[in-house]
C-alpha cells in the first residue's frame, strides 16, 4: 500500500494551493479517504475526509468554507483544495485512508502517506 502526497509549498496568507494524494495497492473506491495535519508542536488533527462511492464529506470547523476535498476513483487520487489559506493552517498534512463508507473524523485510518508541508506566512 502507499499513499504519495504532493503539492505542499510556501505561500502568503490569503493565497491558495492543491494538495494530491495518489494511492495504490487497495481497492480505493471502498475507502474514506481523509486529510490530517499536524503543526509543529501539536498533535495531529483532522482536516476533511470524502465517502468513496456516495457524496458525503466532513470538515474540521476551522477549515469548513475554505478547503473543499474531493477525489478522482478513476485515478485512485484524492485532492485538498485550500483557499483563504492563514498562518495557523502552517502545518504537515497527511492523506490517509480507512476501510469505511461514512467519513467520520474519529474513525480509524488504516493507511497513512508521508506527508507535505504548508507553510503560510502573514
Amino acid at each position: 500500500v502507499q499513499l504519495q502526497a504532493s503539492g505542499g509549498g510556501l505561500v502568503q496568507a490569503g493565497g491558495s494551493l492543491r494538495l494530491s494524494c495518489t494511492a495504490s495497492g487497495f481497492i480505493f473506491p471502498t475507502y474514506v479517504m481523509g486529510w490530517f495535519r499536524q503543526a509543529p508542536g501539536q498533535e495531529r488533527e483532522f482536516v476533511a475526509a470524502r465517502s468513496g462511492r456516495i457524496d458525503m464529506s466532513k470538515y474540521a470547523d476551522s477549515v469548513a468554507g475554505r478547503f473543499t476535498i474531493s477525489r478522482d476513483n478513476g485515478e485512485n487520487t484524492v485532492y485538498l483544495q485550500m483557499n483563504g489559506l492563514k498562518p495557523e493552517d502552517t502545518g504537515v498534512y497527511y492523506c490517509a485512508a480507512a476501510r469505511a463508507v461514512i467519513p467520520d473524523p474519529s474513525q480509524k485510518y488504516d493507511f497513512w502517506g508521508q506527508g507535505t508541508k504548508v507553510t503560510v506566512s502573514s
